[in-house]
């Protein structure tokens, strides 16, 4: 006759089921950018420098206050830190931030270099950020957000796609490997092209694949250009007047409000001449 598992057996199999639930939630609440933090926990994540993630939670959190019309400025000089942090997540973070007071003066000069980052997508936020200040500097990023993307090979050497057409990327998906280098999309949108052969060889600057227009920075951009476009910058906008594959009507409609406003702004700014 077997022996049925003692009291101690069923608690040790209770505890490890509980572990099994316990860690994952633990690990997610502990990257969960929507845990709310105190004062105290936004200076102790700032002052973290062994953990990029806490300073970004830190900074989303800071974001998410002044969205809230919250008195945050006395985290403000540890933002515009941020801006300079060789994290790409954080100088993107940043650049979201700064785009939320358009009164603090030195937040429109941490925009202007940001403006020129080698990053693709921190360029963007402070594209989108500068056009609240009503800069015009942002404008060639906000109109490249209009058009087609192509990633380029970031080194020399053979060639490994680990996409196909169609697929949609975000920022940070592999797209290819170069010989043992991983290549991300920097950007999101769906693969259009593949402009080389699969195991063929590369040199630095090669363009690897295309992605459209996301709709989403579509939609940002034109909002952006509404307030800062001018009519050279009409061309790539008005390509959304009309229904294309992947844009909501939305799009048409944001599309023909900012050509409204760039033509209006430009006959208002004509000098007329006395009769």
């Amino acid at each position: 006759m077997s022996q049925r598992p003692g009291r101690r057996a069923y608690l040790l199999v209770t505890l490890f089921a509980l572990l099994l639930v316990l860690f994952p939630f633990l690990f997610w609440y502990r990257t969960w950018f929507g845990r709310k933090l105190s004062d105290s926990q936004i200076d102790e994540y700032l002052a973290d420098r062994s953990a990029p993630r806490h300073a970004q939670h830190a900074l989303v959190q800071i974001g998410e206050r002044l969205s809230h019309s919250r008195d945050v400025s006395r985290w403000y000089p540890a933002v515009i830190e941020e801006a300079s942090s060789p994290s790409l997540e954080l100088r993107q973070t940043a650049a979201w931030i700064m785009g939320q007071d358009r009164k603090y003066a030195p937040f429109h000069e941490a925009l202007l270099r940001l403006i020129h980052d080698p990053e693709a997508m921190v360029r963007r936020n402070a594209a989108l950020a500068l056009s609240v200040f009503g800069d015009p500097a942002a404008r060639p990023e906000l109109v490249s957000m209009l058009r087609p993307f192509t990633i380029e090979a970031p080194a020399a050497g053979t060639l490994k796609y680990r996409l196909k057409l169609g697929d949609y990327v975000n920022p940070g998906t592999k797209v290819a490997l170069i010989g043992d280098m991983e290549v991300r999309a920097p950007v999101p949108g769906e693969v259009r092209s593949l402009d080389r052969r699969d195991g063929s060889v590369v040199q630095k600057g090669d363009g690897l694949a295309d992605l459209s227009a996301d709709q989403y920075h579509v939609w940002e951009a034109l909002r952006a250009l509404y307030l800062v476009g001018d009519p050279s910058d009409l061309e790539a906008i008005e390509r959304y007047l009309r229904p294309l594959p992947g844009m909501p009507d939305t799009i048409q409609k944001q599309a023909a409000s900012t050509v409204e406003a760039i033509k209006s702004r430009t006959q208002s700014s004509t000098p007329t001449l006395n009769p």
